[in-house]
């Protein structure tokens, strides 16, 4: 490729970095720049108009006719509705009275509740602030250092876009052209890993620095209610609902779609189970759901067209040009990719990040040769769930952290900004622990796929 070919779509996705930061709406920012580079484009000889007709039909065929993105919308359903019905209230309850005497028992319960409803919500927004709300007060009450609350609540309320079913694996799943199945198995353990780095590290500190998390007093525990119901009410619910949707789709009993479908199900009757369902509350769901549902798929449609319009401007092989351009080998070329990710992170959302990226990312990918570490036909889910695992990062690295905010937002008469940046410093670090973890050790990913026998 010729300097000036190259340098075209290079400067498309440059023009995109610049626009995104005015904060005009992402779908917006992507179909306009790649509107922009078209006519550019087709000035130049190298795009021709015409072919701007082909973007209808590959969002229809891509995205409207797409049955797995049909469970976006469910799961998104089934997490609101959860936020609503009282379950993670009942479920920290619990939590916190089994682990009432053990040292740092109530930031042990809130990473617990995390991890049990990012297996039924996977909406990050609703974890944080739901966490935040439910035991912020509480854990002000009993003394805990604000750093500390700051980032178990942030980092807890994460974990909902890596363990499963999570929103982001079905989308990656979509761009990556891999079953849903898979990277959902592939993302159990992973996530198992990082909610077990939050919880050595709390009791870790608690053991070394006690007065930054005061165990509970007798008699400070107002349970409100006798164990056995606490159990039935809080800890049964979410676990059954686990199962259902979960291992369904793990266990092949189920696709995405169908077990998206019973997951919003079963939230609806958890809602009816807590009697805290009504007309007014299932009106508010399905709003949330729809607002957010349209977010979802207009930056979609977006994408569709600025990626049709890169590959068409030569932009796979003005990337996979520059990267042979540096000479690394293919150990080096993961490590650079993570790390262009992981700084993508402190500006960009996820799902930017997830549309614009790996599509660019997958040839790449796919060229590379790990020898007997990982076999050559799971490269890319191996590599999906170390992007996902990465992606944990981008909700708590500055400036742009949407937990961050969503946690400022949340515990406004608790916590200072600058409380909450410090405050994830270490939980980042442990997510990149998670992530090297992952990358240096495959069998962590690849294992239980392997073992369900996808």
């Amino acid at each position: 490729m010729s300097a000036f070919e190259t340098g075209l779509p290079l400067g498309m996705l440059g023009l995109l970095v610049v626009i995104l930061f005015s904060g005009f709406p992402v779908a917006f920012c992507l179909a306009g720049v790649g509107l922009v580079f078209a006519l550019v484009g087709g000035m130049l000889g190298m795009f021709h108009p015409m072919q701007l007709f082909l973007i209808v039909s590959r969002i229809w065929g891509s995205i409207a006719e797409n049955l797995v993105l049909v469970a976006i919308p469910m799961f998104i359903f089934m997490g609101i509705m959860l936020e609503k019905s009282g379950v993670a209230r009942h479920l920290l309850e619990i939590l916190s009275l089994l682990l009432r005497r053990v040292p740092g028992g109530l930031a042990l319960s809130v990473v617990i509740m995390g991890t049990i409803m990012a297996a039924t919500t996977g909406i990050v927004g609703a974890s944080v602030v739901m966490l935040a709300l439910l035991s912020l007060p509480v854990m002000m009450d009993r003394g805990y250092d604000k750093r500390i609350a700051a980032g178990v609540i942030s980092a807890s309320g994460t974990l909902g876009i890596l363990i499963p079913p999570s929103i982001m694996l079905v989308i990656m799943g979509d761009l990556l052209a891999i079953p849903v199945g898979d990277l959902f198995a592939g993302a159990v353990i992973p996530g198992l890993i990082l909610s077990g780095l939050y919880l050595v590290y709390i009791v870790v500190v608690a053991i070394i620095s006690p007065h930054l998390m005061p165990k509970y007093e007798d008699g400070d525990t107002d349970v409100g209610g006798s164990f056995i119901g606490l159990l039935v009410r809080g800890f049964l619910p979410p676990t059954v609902l686990v199962i259902f949707v979960l291992g369904s789709i793990i266990g092949g009993f189920a696709t995405p779609t169908e077990a998206a479908g019973v997951g919003a199900f079963g939230a609806t009757l958890l809602a009816v189970f807590n009697r805290t369902f009504s007309l007014p509350l299932l009106r508010e769901v399905i709003r949330g759901t729809a607002l957010t549902n349209a977010m979802i798929f207009g930056i979609f449609c977006g994408a569709t067209l600025f990626s049709y319009v890169f590959r068409e401007l030569g932009g796979d092989d003005a990337i996979i040009h520059l990267i042979d351009m540096l000479g690394l080998d293919d150990w080096m070329l993961l490590t650079l990719l993570m790390v262009i990710i992981f700084l993508l992170g402190f500006f960009f959302d996820w799902l930017e990040i997830t549309l614009i990226i790996l599509p660019v990312f997958r040839p790449i990918v796919m060229s590379l040769d790990f020898g007997d570490a990982v076999p050559t036909d799971k490269i890319l889910l191996w590599f999906a769930i170390g992007v996902a695992v990465n992606l944990q990062t981008s909700y708590l690295t500055p400036p742009f952290g949407p937990a961050l905010f969503y946690l400022r937002q949340a515990g406004q008469g608790y916590l200072a900004l600058g409380d909450i940046y410090r405050g994830v410093i270490p939980f980042t670090l442990l997510q990149l622990a998670g992530l090297i973890v992952c990358l240096a050790f495959p069998a962590v990913v690849l294992w239980l796929p392997g073992y369900l026998g996808y």
